[in-house]
C-alpha cells in the first residue's frame, strides 16, 4: 500500500510540520496582543510580555468601550459589513446564475462574460474611481465603502462554477411546475448551495472589516469604520481618535491600549469563523471536478 512506504510517512510527516508551523505562526501573534491588552501598564511599557499575560487589567478594554469615538467606528464597520455583505452575496447570486445558463437561455452571455473578464484584467485605477464615488454623491456615506466594490467578479466564476454542476435535471423540473428564475435561483439553487454561500460570505465579510484605504479616502473622520481608525492609531499614535483625555492616556500604556484596539477589531472575524469553518472545505471544492 502506497501510504505505508517510507516516502508517503516521510512526507505526509512534511507536510504536518509545515502547515503546524504556518498555524503557529497565524496563532502566536493573536496570542501576545491579547497578552499585552490584558497585562499591567509597567511590564506592557517595559516591553516584558512576549505570550503570556503579567499581572491582569482591563483598563484598556473599559477606556475602549467608553470611548464614542470606539463604538461610533465600530457601528460603521458592522453596519457595512452586514450591508455590504448582503449586497454583495445578492448581486454574485444572480450574475452566477445567469452565467451559468447555456446560450439558449442567456443568449448575451458571451458579452457579459467578457465584460467580467475584462473588469478583472483591468480597472479605472485610484482617481477615476475616487471621481466616480465624488460625482455620484455617495462620498463621506456608508454607499461608498459598499457600492465600488459590490460585484466581485472572483466570488462569482466560483458561483458559476458551482451552479453549474447542479443537475440540469433539476431545474427543468421547476420549470414544468412553473417556477420562474427567481423562484429557481432562490427556492432551489441557494437552499442547496449552502457551502459556497458560507464560503463566500466569510470571503466577504473578512474583506468588509479589514478593508481601511477606502475608508480612509472617501470618509470623513467622525464617520470612517473601525479599520481606518486602528490603521490611524497603529501608524500614527493618534489616540484623540478614541476621545481620551490625558490623564487617561498617561495612566495606561500606549502599547496596552493599541493591542486592545487591534484585538477588538479582529475578534468579530474570529468568532464568525469557527461557525462557517465547517463548510469552508467543502465549500471550496465544489464545483472544481468536472466529468
Amino acid at each position: 500500500m502506497y501510504y505505508k512506504s517510507p516516502s508517503y510517512r516521510l512526507f505526509n510527516f512534511l507536510n504536518i510540520l509545515f502547515l503546524s508551523l504556518i498555524s503557529i505562526a497565524c496563532i502566536l501573534p493573536i496570542v501576545h496582543v491579547l497578552a499585552v491588552s490584558i497585562s499591567d501598564s509597567a511590564p506592557v511599557t517595559a516591553n516584558l510580555v512576549n505570550f503570556w499575560p503579567i499581572g491582569f487589567n482591563l483598563d484598556n478594554y473599559a477606556k475602549t468601550f467608553n470611548s464614542p469615538n470606539f463604538l461610533d467606528a465600530f457601528t460603521v464597520s458592522i453596519i457595512r459589513t452586514v450591508l455590504g455583505t448582503f449586497i454583495s452575496m445578492l448581486l454574485c447570486f444572480t450574475a452566477a446564475y445567469s452565467m451559468s445558463k447555456d446560450d439558449l437561455y442567456f443568449r448575451g452571455r458571451t458579452f457579459y462574460a467578457w465584460f467580467f473578464i475584462i473588469t478583472i484584467l483591468f480597472n479605472g485605477g485610484l482617481i477615476p474611481t475616487y471621481i466616480v464615488v465624488v460625482e455620484t454623491g455617495i462620498k463621506n456615506t456608508i454607499w461608498s465603502l459598499i457600492l465600488p466594490g459590490a460585484v466581485a467578479v472572483f466570488n462569482v466564476v466560483l458561483m458559476m462554477n458551482f451552479f453549474r454542476g447542479i443537475p440540469k435535471e433539476l431545474d427543468e423540473a421547476a420549470q414544468i411546475d412553473g417556477a420562474t428564475h427567481f423562484r429557481t435561483l432562490f427556492q432551489i439553487y441557494l437552499p442547496i448551495s449552502m457551502p459556497s454561500i458560507a464560503t463566500l460570505s466569510l470571503f466577504t465579510i473578512v474583506g468588509h472589516w479589514n478593508s481601511w484605504f477606502d475608508g480612509m479616502i472617501y470618509m470623513e473622520a467622525d464617520k470612517q469604520p473601525l479599520a481606518t481608525m486602528i490603521q490611524a492609531l497603529v501608524k500614527n499614535m493618534d489616540f484623540t481618535r478614541v476621545q481620551l483625555n490625558p490623564q487617561d492616556i498617561k495612566d495606561l500604556s500606549e502599547r496596552g491600549l493599541k493591542a486592545t484596539q487591534i484585538f477588538l477589531g479582529a475578534l468579530p472575524v474570529l468568532v464568525a469563523y469557527p461557525f462557517l469553518q465547517k463548510y469552508f472545505v467543502k465549500g471550496m471544492t465544489l464545483g472544481s471536478v468536472k466529468e
